[in-house]
């Protein structure tokens, strides 16, 4: 017995009954276990608890139910023992026949009784005619097929390559600006500290550093931080140092010379003698 045809007919004939549930298949694959373990020989001995066990099935009620199901539905033939001294006894149905293609007929056939089952509204509406063809496509003797998963998941992980190939491309172009603007800082002399806008801690040492006080240091910052570090209110500013050095200078310019000595004919004598004539 070639136990690969059988499972792949097996899920060939539950994918077709909408009327079956995970715990179906999870009880049928105990009991091919335990088939397997017996060497594929009929019948087979079967225990309950065992069964119940591998399945994962803690309620009785529903056991029972499922094997009924399955025994209705040619998956098997059980054969219960009600002697509590005598196991039963359960005979796995051959079903590689269900591996051959479908023929279109059959597939019509199938729906129709799909569609006289008495089911709820919304198992009627979700088993239209488009899910039975997609259940069975690759069954059919039309050329115009479904993708399978495999390529799906190739697919997936082309799609996944390429999403990171664009990452690793940004973050390389993002790396290669930042170096071109490093290397253009350090042609320019313009160290990483000059950046635009400075900060107050960075203005107030460089202005005591060349021998300016705190005051102008603070009319130089409160100036280019209110109109957003423009030179000349329209360029945007390079290097803020050449701006302060700029600025020291001009003020410089502008210090009030207190030093000079008055001109002469502002000079008047405290002692005029208005007797005198002009």
């Amino acid at each position: 017995m070639n136990y690969i045809k059988h499972l792949t007919g097996f899920f060939e004939k539950v994918s077709t009954d909408f009327d079956l549930n995970p715990t179906h298949i999870s009880l049928y694959m105990a009991i091919f276990q335990l088939w397997n373990l017996n060497r594929f020989q009929n019948p087979i001995g079967i225990s309950r608890d065992e069964l119940m066990r591998i399945s994962k099935i803690a309620s009785y009620a529903t056991y029972h139910k499922c094997i009924r199901e399955l025994d209705e539905r040619n998956f098997v033939k059980y054969k219960p023992s009600y002697n509590p001294f005598k196991g039963s006894t359960l005979e796995v149905i051959n079903l590689d026949f269900y591996t051959k293609p479908i023929q279109k007929k059959e597939i019509k056939k199938l729906k129709t009784q799909q569609k006289n089952k008495q089911v709820n509204e919304q198992a009627i509406a979700q088993v239209d005619e488009q899910d039975i063809e997609q259940v069975l496509n690759k069954h059919c003797t039309s050329t115009e097929l479904l993708p399978y998963i495999n390529n799906t998941n190739s697919l997936n992980m082309v799609n996944g390559q390429a999403q990171k190939n664009k990452e690793n491309k940004a973050d390389f172009l993002l790396e290669n600006e930042q170096n071109i603007q490093k290397k253009l800082r350090e042609k320019k002399g313009i160290e990483p500290s000059e950046k635009i806008p400075p900060v107050w801690e960075e203005v107030l040492p460089f202005f005591k550093e060349k021998n300016n006080s705190e005051i102008e240091a603070q009319k130089f910052y409160n100036h280019f931080q209110s109109n957003g570090w423009l030179v000349g209110g329209k360029s945007k500013m390079k290097d803020w140092k050449a701006a302060a050095r700029n600025w020291m200078l001009n003020a410089n310019k502008f210090q009030p010379k207190s030093n000079l000595p008055q001109p002469n004919h502002l000079q008047i004598s405290n002692n005029k003698n208005y007797a005198e004539p002009l």
